[in-house]
């Protein structure tokens, strides 16, 4: 089916063509500042603030990238992923230490921690500059920026209950934090969590430290047809996933990698359309 046309500035509960338009909003972190502005503009938002700090050597990443687009009836802040190699890479490193979760409950991976710090009082402050008219507010990502997105809607709601976002949208989100984040996590933001992920798609199986194995409950997994599921068995999961990695019979290892881009899911969620 064709993709929805207008951003709907109205909505509050999860419908698929909202879902299209919040990967959309993730796909637009990659861009350049202007290109995020104009875009942001052609979408109905007038306003819209960066949010970028460069890190230095040890850190694995180079910076942390969002922005903040803000109308008269929705706010949105997307979070920037990164290459999957280079998450792969990252995410694979065990050398890395716990560290405490929002309001210290829990614990998350310490450079998603340093990440989302690096940026949070912008985000933080520009919300609250920017919601002057009671508006919506929702957090998305692809990658990392999907970790960064969690957690940053975990942390203004744990930080202050009146802030609950209306919605959190991740796309081939890694493993972000332990069960009792997860929990927590799971029991503030019922029906406002959407996590994404398509089918091989090799970055939400990491990190591979047991502290790290807990995901929010809710999924919403894209087979390797391409068609969106609510909810997979487990033996059905397996399936389909090995029907995937023998999608291409020239390269089945690198199925993983190819269905954590970006692209990857705009075209899911366009083609999943109702």
């Amino acid at each position: 089916m064709p993709a929805p046309t207008t951003f709907d500035h109205k909505v509050r509960e999860y419908s698929l063509p909202f879902a299209y338009w919040m990967v959309r909003a993730a796909e637009l972190a990659y861009q350049d500042e202007a290109r995020i502005e104009e875009q942001a503009r052609e979408w109905g938002f007038d306003r819209v603030r960066h949010h970028c700090t460069r890190f230095t050597p040890p850190f694995p990443l180079e910076d942390t990238q969002a922005y903040t687009m803000a109308g008269r009836d929705m706010i949105v802040t997307g979070f920037r992923g990164t290459e999957p190699v280079q998450i792969k890479d990252w995410l694979s490193d065990a050398t890395t230490p716990p560290w405490p979760g929002p309001s210290k409950v829990g614990y998350v991976h310490y450079g998603f921690a340093q990440a989302l710090e690096s940026v949070f009082p912008g985000v933080e402050k520009t919300i609250a500059e920017f919601r002057d008219n009671s508006q919506s507010v929702f957090f998305t990502g692809h990658s990392l920026g999907g970790a960064l997105a969690m957690l940053a809607g975990a942390r203004l709601f744990m930080e202050d209950p009146r802030l609950r976002a209306d919605g959190i949208y991740t796309f081939g989100q890694p493993r972000t934090c332990d069960r009792l984040l997860a929990a927590a996590h799971n029991k503030a933001f019922t029906k406002r969590m959407h996590r994404f992920v398509n089918n091989n798609d090799i970055v939400p199986h990491l990190p591979t430290e047991p502290a790290f194995h807990h995901h929010v409950d809710t999924l919403r997994y894209i087979d390797s047809d391409g068609r969106l599921r609510e909810s997979m068995p487990l033996i059905g999961g397996l399936a389909d996933r090995a029907k995937g990695l023998t999608g291409d019979v020239f390269a089945p290892a690198g199925d993983g990698i190819r269905d954590h881009f970006i692209h990857e899911y705009v075209a899911a969620l366009e083609k999943n359309q109702p």
